[in-house]
């Protein structure tokens, strides 16, 4: 095509043509007025699932403080009872959170946060990369390059969606997680607000139309992929990002990739967009010496996950019947501290779960005991498989009815954290 006989589009042409059916409701995709999901339709949530890479301490985070060997493992680096200086901040008796982990408090007081503790993957290895592509795959203790797709990604291919968007899913990272790994209308965006198509402006509606003309009759997925990655950059561009105001209260922590990440995720969830799912990341937790439990690192992370999420709460109260998130990590660390004042690899961990219809206000899952006898060489033992933990979520808050497709060779048992 010679560049001096195409007519340049529209931005609202353009999105009308890669996405049929929305370019008459552009104007509401702007914040302040946002429209809401149809009555009419199922209800479904939004889901943002935090990973937490590198291996959270799940019994720094949630303190089992009625557990004697808790004490017995971990002589200095362990959280002390309520009522001590520096103690956990009692929830039921038995558990407590680490004292950088009280924003927590605000969403748990309010029935909205729920911990699964000794849960994870039921895979042996305690090594990173493995365990990180078991768990995104969804398939534990199955052989790599069974699947080659994601579980939220499968979650996706069988499950319609919301609207006739172009962005279903979208990870704020920069390189797409194995979670995501072949998702329908999913793209990498790390940062939503600075997503815009590259070169001159003067020239961008030309090259953009030449683009989408050349794509439209390429052969699928490329074509699809090409117009949702067009139609997502002038969705985007359509919501003000840099002056969204979060609701009153709502105050994300400066400096933090994770809360700048939240608060765009808010933005984009309250556009009402057909958007089901994202997912951000935080890593650093691999604390093999100096874990700093209350004024080192790991204070220091659950302080800014936690500021973050409690963020993220506040500003999405009024709509919290339609959120819910996930946060877990790929597997705990040892129950006993090592030489170093750290925490070598391990097993079993706590994992957040925070949401309008989540079974909030209590610890869940059946606790194993930490005397040496009730260990998992030398860890935590995994009591909740976290794929029934994320399989309940996706079945009764985000309409999947296909949950063998999405784990395969396993099945899922509701451990009722949803209500």
């Amino acid at each position: 095509m010679n560049e001096s006989n195409a007519a340049p589009l529209s931005r609202r042409k353009l999105l009308s043509a890669a996405v049929p059916g929305l370019g008459s409701g552009l104007p509401r995709l702007y914040l302040r007025g946002a429209s809401k999901q149809d009555a009419s339709a199922e209800p479904r949530d939004v889901l943002v699932h935090v990973l937490l890479r590198g291996g959270m301490d799940g019994l720094t985070t949630c303190v089992p403080h009625g557990d004697p060997h808790l004490y017995t493992a971990r002589p200095t680096l362990a959280i002390a009872p309520p009522g001590s200086s520096g103690g956990a901040l009692d929830l039921d008796g038995f558990f407590g959170l680490a004292p950088a982990a009280a924003p927590l408090l605000t969403p748990w007081g309010n029935g909205h946060l729920a911990i699964v503790h000794a849960a994870g993957s039921p895979d042996p290895t305690r090594s990173h990369f493995e365990a990180f592509a078991r768990m995104e795959l969804g398939i534990p203790l199955q052989p790599l390059g069974s699947v080659s797709s994601g579980w939220l990604a499968r979650h996706l291919q069988v499950t319609p969606a919301l609207g006739a968007g172009p962005l279903r899913a979208a990870a704020l990272v920069d390189v797409m997680p194995m979670t995501l790994a072949q998702a329908p209308q999913t793209l990498p965006i790390p940062d939503l607000s600075n997503y815009a198509f590259p070169g001159a402006p003067v020239t961008a509606a030309l090259r953009e139309s030449l683009i989408a003309g050349m794509y439209a009759g390429a052969a699928a997925p490329l074509s699809a992929i090409a117009l949702d990655t067009i139609g997502t950059i002038h969705l985007l561009d359509l919501i003000d990002f840099a002056n969204y105001a979060p609701a009153p209260g709502a105050n994300y922590p400066a400096g933090s990739e994770l809360a700048a990440g939240l608060r765009q995720s808010a933005a984009l969830i309250k556009a009402d967009v057909g958007l089901e799912c994202v997912m951000l990341e935080l890593g650093g937790w691999d604390l093999h010496s100096q874990l700093g439990p209350l004024n080192g690192v790991m204070a220091l992370l659950l302080d800014e996950l936690c500021r973050s999420l409690e963020a993220f709460y506040l500003d999405m109260l009024s709509d919290i019947d339609r959120v819910v998130v996930v946060v877990m990590s790929e597997f705990g660390r040892r129950v006993a501290e090592n030489g170093s004042a750290g925490l070598d690899h391990g097993h079993g961990n706590a994992m957040l779960l925070l949401g309008g219809h989540i079974a909030g206000g209590q610890v869940h899952g059946t606790w194993p005991g930490l005397a040496p006898a009730a260990l998992d060489h030398g860890d935590v033992a995994i009591t909740t498989d976290y794929r029934d933990v994320v399989g309940e979520v996706l079945a009764k808050r985000l309409g999947n009815t296909a949950l063998a497709q999405v784990f395969p060779n396993h099945t899922v048992v509701f451990p009722g954290v949803v209500v």
